[in-house]
């Protein structure tokens, strides 16, 4: 089903670009192999190698994909999964569950969505897809009723953690949430004190959700499938930044 169709800069090329929801098997499968490429090709991730290329896990089924699409070559160059309350309440849990006590959150469950999965192939990361998927997400969280956006955002391990360290030392107030929103997590990502002459690098998911005005929910879970320190990321859209909701909260269509 397609959301909307816009015009966009890829790789100093202006392609033509659609945003839809996975909804075939094929489909689904192409965003699976998008991911694995991206993720475990990528990224070098040996131990979630396999024959199929496809990374895929038991939310798939359980979860509407988001489809950015390049209509000249019809590849598809962005996803984002996406979980309403009603899924999570059937399957039973959301994928952030697997990292973090979320008990603290229980009364948003009806109005929670989640995000995760999020993944852009290398030549479209202008800036074009990113927003796109966010756009749909917004249009998700309107169809659902939402209210509240959560989702775990990565920082990778591969220079043996400091990064995830120092940027975890540079939050805020601002940027962390109130106590009454803190999660715990079920492994904890060892913070030890801040290293000094660090060069900080903030990954551009969790760029844009700061921006947005998300809150960063407590210290990182160590994800070692991904090799990663992982936030928990909370954004009230009450909260979302006046230029952001413009943007996202416009009409994009039916999902």
């Amino acid at each position: 089903m397609r959301l909307m169709t816009v015009t966009a800069d890829a790789n100093s090329h202006f392609s033509k670009l659609s945003l839809s929801l996975a909804s075939t098997p094929e489909e689904i499968r192409e965003v699976q192999h998008l991911r694995y490429k991206v993720f475990v090709e990528a990224m070098g991730l040996d131990a979630l190698v396999n024959e199929e290329g496809l990374d895929r896990d038991v939310f798939d089924d359980h979860c509407d994909h988001l489809i950015v699409r390049d209509n000249r070559s019809l590849k598809v160059v962005g996803t984002y999964r996406v979980m309403g309350p009603q899924a999570a309440r059937r399957f039973g849990r959301f994928y952030s569950e697997q990292e973090f006590d979320l008990d603290r959150l229980d009364h948003l469950r009806p109005r929670m969505a989640e995000a995760g999965r999020a993944c852009i192939h290398p030549d479209y990361r202008s800036g074009g897809v990113i927003m796109m998927l966010w756009a749909g997400l917004a249009a998700f969280m309107r169809r659902e009723k939402c209210d509240y956006l959560i989702g775990c955002a990565s920082i990778s391990l591969a220079d043996g953690g400091h990064n995830a360290r120092a940027l975890y030392h540079a939050l805020n107030a601002s940027n962390l949430a109130p106590a009454e929103y803190r999660v715990t997590p079920h492994l904890p990502f060892p913070l030890g004190e801040a290293e000094p002459g660090v060069s900080m690098h903030m990954p551009p998911l969790i760029k844009g959700y700061l921006r947005s005005g998300a809150w960063v929910c407590g210290e990182p879970a160590w994800d070692h499938d991904f090799h990663s320190a992982d936030l928990f990321m909370l954004l009230p859209l009450a909260k979302l930044d006046g230029r952001y909701a413009r943007h996202y909260l416009k009409e994009t269509g039916d999902v």
